[in-house]
């Protein structure tokens, strides 16, 4: 069995503090969580937030017993998606609470039951946005269960058992094994984390709308989170990548640090011209109100601009920015539990990974704070192991 003490130590960032030996560790985060401020009973501990003010404080709750086909394991990082502040804030409506938000955990299997094949204690594991679905409708028989009407999403949601599912800032989790994806021993623990969100939600267009051959020159509009995740799969696929963006200080590390072969500057009106109807892909990350119209004329003939970002308000569209060059306006959200195996296995034959900044799980509400602002590069993660596992 491989030593989980160093593959902590040596993914876990320099303020991991791990234990002696795999006994050890195990012991550790089986025990009842304990922190001077948290309220509630259970084996788990984490950070909630307990109502709409977003604040988020430790809280210890109980995580169910590890069933024949279930997996469990100790979390330890945690990326943050802009969605979690959304959902403590209870922006989009149905955040329920407490809430212990996080859907980019990966860790190291502690337990498996009697009936599990895919991973064995001491493997590294991830869980990403779902943790079931109804397994029988349509999208799910086609493994698209995130399309499945009734998907059981990482948190803010209800499982089978009628108990409300919490998320990944938390000391371990245990979810079926289908819903469990192998985290590869040659990827960073840290940096991999944000793949199972981050990750998945630009690698599935990409694949779907046939934007991953060499040679397809594809537009990634944004350069955050997601948007610097389109770069590197673009690039690695052997695309031609332009960035459009609206801040013109992203240049040099669109073009230098990502490797995109061109930079736009949307607000530029001459610049917009310049590039008009060169691409064959959009992929469009922005969830703040854009002019689509606009990225659309610099679409090819048949070509497809797709949006992974989530406005909050309608988005109007002309319907001869569609119609006179036959483009196609698309939408993705994240990615089947094959698909972001495949994905994970890709990133690590190719090692993609995110940028990120690696924080302590005290420092969460300033997080949340500067994320709002937009002021983090390009992914918080939360190292769990060195700062919640005690």
């Amino acid at each position: 069995m491989q030593d989980v003490v160093e593959l902590i130590s040596k993914y876990g960032g320099e303020k991991s503090k791990s234990p002696s030996s795999f006994d050890e560790f195990t012991k550790a985060v089986s025990k009842a969580p304990t922190h001077p401020d948290a309220e509630g009973s259970g084996d788990c501990l984490g950070f909630a937030a307990k109502d709409k003010s977003g604040h988020l404080a430790p809280m210890r709750f109980e995580r169910r017993a590890v069933g024949p086909k279930d997996v469990a394991f100790a979390i330890t990082h945690c990326g943050v998606c802009h969605s979690d502040l959304h959902q403590i804030k209870n922006d989009w409506g149905g955040s329920t609470f407490p809430m212990v938000p996080g859907h980019e955990l990966v860790g190291i299997v502690t337990e498996v039951g009697a009936e599990v094949t895919k991973v064995k204690v001491g493997d590294r594991a991830a869980v990403g946005c779902m943790v079931d679905s109804c397994r029988s409708c349509d999208a799910c028989q086609q493994d698209l269960e995130q399309f499945c009407d009734n998907v059981t999403w990482t948190y803010n949601s209800t499982g089978k058992d009628g108990r409300a599912t919490q998320g990944g800032y938390s000391t371990h989790t245990v979810t079926d094994e289908k819903f469990i994806v192998k985290f590869p021993d040659t990827l960073d623990l840290a940096a991999g984390a944000p793949l199972l969100c981050a990750g998945i939600t630009t690698y599935s267009p990409l694949r779907h709308w046939g934007l991953d051959k060499p040679g397809t020159k594809l537009g990634v509009v944004g350069l955050g989170g997601l948007g610097h995740m389109a770069v590197k799969f673009g690039k690695a696929f052997g695309a031609e990548v332009t960035v459009i963006s609206t801040s013109p200080a992203k240049e040099k590390e669109a073009l230098e640090e990502f490797g995109a072969d061109h930079f736009v500057v949307s607000s530029s009106e001459e610049d917009m011209k310049r590039h008009a109807t060169t691409l064959d892909g959009i992929i469009d990350t922005v969830s703040a109100k854009h002019d689509l119209n606009q990225y659309l004329s610099l679409l090819k003939l048949n070509g497809a601009l797709v949006m992974v970002g989530l406005p909050n308000m309608p988005l109007p569209i002309a319907a001869g920015s569609l119609i006179f060059k036959r483009r196609t306006l698309g939408g993705s959200a994240i990615g089947s539990i094959k698909e972001t195996q495949e994905m994970i296995d890709f990133c690590a034959e190719k090692q993609i990974t995110c940028k990120i900044e690696l924080i302590d799980i005290n420092y969460i509400n300033e997080a949340m704070e500067r994320l709002e602002k937009n002021d983090v590069k390009y992914r918080f993660v939360i190292d769990v192991a060195g700062s919640l596992v005690v």
